[in-house]
């Protein structure tokens, strides 16, 4: 066992572990420690200096979710874009659930909006399941507010899947959308270019979003197929 294993170990919680393991379906329950976030965000500050950090995040694959979940805490705090971006290509193969793929969210890439786009567009484009998601999430997360344009839309529109993962993250996409680009994101909805449960699902969300107003989410009702 590693150091950083039995880090994660002290921090244990199989309660919880029993818990969010029925939220991670891919993932074998035998391989969750169970670390409570904060916990382990609090673990990576600890960490993220020390001398066992390099070799804990080239040892991949990781034995345990856990670990995962460190591994994806302690990328988002690489500041240099090249390295973090090196990382993130390395790191991505290895991620087989949404809790990780999610949680994956590199602050240097606001920074550079251009090339992590191009990064984006790789990325979205990935038959690799949660590849794709993280591509789209990057592209939720720091490209709907100033950096927005609206051709940025057709980047999750093009994408044809049959996995849920996938779809659901295109759905929260859009739906996100909504609520910061109404104008050019609406286009959308009227003209479908979604597949029906994706459409739907991205409507779905939404309508259930304190930013959209309540004319809006009458409107959106009616543009459901």
């Amino acid at each position: 066992m590693t150091q950083i294993q039995k880090r994660l170990f002290e921090i244990q919680d199989e309660s919880y572990a029993n818990f969010h393991s029925k939220l991670v379906p891919t993932v074998n329950r035998k391989k969750i420690i169970g670390v409570r976030v904060p916990d382990c965000r609090k673990l990576a500050k600890e960490v993220k200096n020390s001398g066992e950090v390099g070799e804990f995040l080239s040892s991949l694959p990781h034995e345990y979710y856990d670990e995962n979940i460190l591994h994806a805490l302690l990328l988002s705090e690489i500041t240099d874009i090249d390295e973090c971006i090196k990382a993130v290509d390395d790191f991505l193969p290895f991620i087989d659930n949404w809790a990780v793929c999610d949680i994956l969210t590199p602050k240097i890439f606001k920074k550079y909006p251009e090339l992590v786009l191009t990064k984006i567009k790789e990325w979205s484009n990935s038959k690799e399941t949660y590849t794709c998601r993280f591509g789209l999430e990057m592209l939720m997360s720091f490209y709907l507010d100033e950096n927005f344009k609206s051709e940025y839309l057709e980047i999750p529109a093009r994408i044809k899947s049959e996995e849920y993962y996938v779809n659901m993250m295109i759905a929260w996409f859009f739906a996100t959308a909504l609520a910061k680009q109404w104008e050019e994101t609406i286009k959308y909805m009227q003209t479908p270019v979604l597949d029906k449960w994706t459409h739907n699902k991205a409507i779905q969300k939404a309508r259930e979003s304190y930013r959209i107003t309540p004319e809006q989410k009458e409107y959106l009702k009616t543009l459901k197929i």
